[in-house]
């Protein structure tokens, strides 16, 4: 049994993105998704992955976004032995998830964002916002500034000051003008539950990254049609991307882009077969849609170095 101080005591930004790029050099685990809602925004979603020769596991997950003094996302993970199948490991899901989903990023944006960025832009300030501020500064050290935009203000200020005394050599501030934040920006990360577009392509800036975090569900939206018609596109899985979440089906059912526009995953770009960034000028953007496949690199991770 592996808690949630425990994960913490053995997870690293840096070195989970690093496990990650390795792993995505090696053959996809089979995985599927199962979602149970009682009809509102809650929701039981259960991954299951299997990387035959290595290992299988499956992830239970409560999503409950009108939670106010805990978090919205709740988990344990189940890490089972790939060869008779009995239970190797129950771990915490929480810190799991927290880091699967901003190292995700992160691989991203080391394989696309450019490599002289100054200044990002957190789009959201809930619980994976200062995950995902901490993973992209690992794989881009040269970022020197952070502004922080949240629909609730109060809620940036609060991080904005939190982070801005915790992290060295960086600024971190809340804004109020979130078209302003993205066109000034060289990286811009968003995690919010939003169900339709906030952040617009005519905002953004030429040699910008675009690293989409929150929309998880086929209504949901962060980025409007220009968005995605001025970028390269990349997703982390395809299988979990281009037909269950809202940010891609949405504008492929409408013939906005085509699936040819999707230029790449994170397997391909991680063994080269796909180019990233191909100019300083490129507009980059990443659709993060996780997976189980990531949970379970993610638990490999951590039973390795209990």
């Amino acid at each position: 049994m592996i808690d949630f101080e425990q994960c913490l005591a053995v997870l690293d930004y840096g070195r989970l993105v690093e496990h990650l790029r390795v792993q995505h050099t090696q053959p996809p685990a089979a995985m599927t998704d199962a979602y149970l809602s009682p009809g509102d925004d809650r929701g039981l979603l259960i991954r299951p992955a299997w990387a035959p020769g290595h290992a299988l596991g499956a992830k239970l997950a409560t999503i409950m976004p009108g939670n106010v003094d805990v978090p919205a996302v709740h988990a344990l993970y189940v890490l089972f032995d790939e060869h008779d199948g009995t239970p190797a490991a129950v771990l915490d899901g929480l810190a799991l998830t927290w880091f699967k989903t901003a190292c995700d990023s992160a691989l991203g944006s080391s394989l696309l964002a450019r490599t002289d960025v100054r200044s990002m832009v957190m789009v959201g300030a809930g619980a994976m916002a200062p995950h995902l501020i901490s993973a992209h500064l690992a794989v881009r050290p040269s970022i020197e500034h952070v502004a922080i935009w949240n629909r609730t203000p109060s809620r940036a200020d609060e991080l904005a000051r939190r982070l801005d005394h915790e992290l060295d050599a960086v600024s971190v501030v809340a804004v109020d003008d979130l078209a302003a934040a993205v066109a000034a920006a060289d990286l811009v990360s968003s995690a919010t539950m939003s169900p339709e577009p906030i952040i617009f392509g005519r905002w953004l800036a030429e040699g910008s990254h675009l690293d989409l975090v929150g929309a998880y569900l086929p209504a949901m939206r962060e980025a409007d049609d220009e968005a995605l018609t001025r970028s390269r596109l990349f997703v982390d899985h395809r299988a979990t991307t281009e037909g269950d979440i809202g940010e891609l089906s949405i504008p492929l059912a409408r013939g906005v882009i085509k699936q040819a526009d999707i230029i790449g995953n994170l397997y391909q770009l991680c063994i080269g077969s796909v180019g990233g960034r191909n100019s300083s000028s490129d507009i980059t953007l990443f659709k993060n849609g996780g997976g189980g496949h990531l949970d379970l690199m993610v638990a490999q991770f951590i039973l390795e170095r209990i």
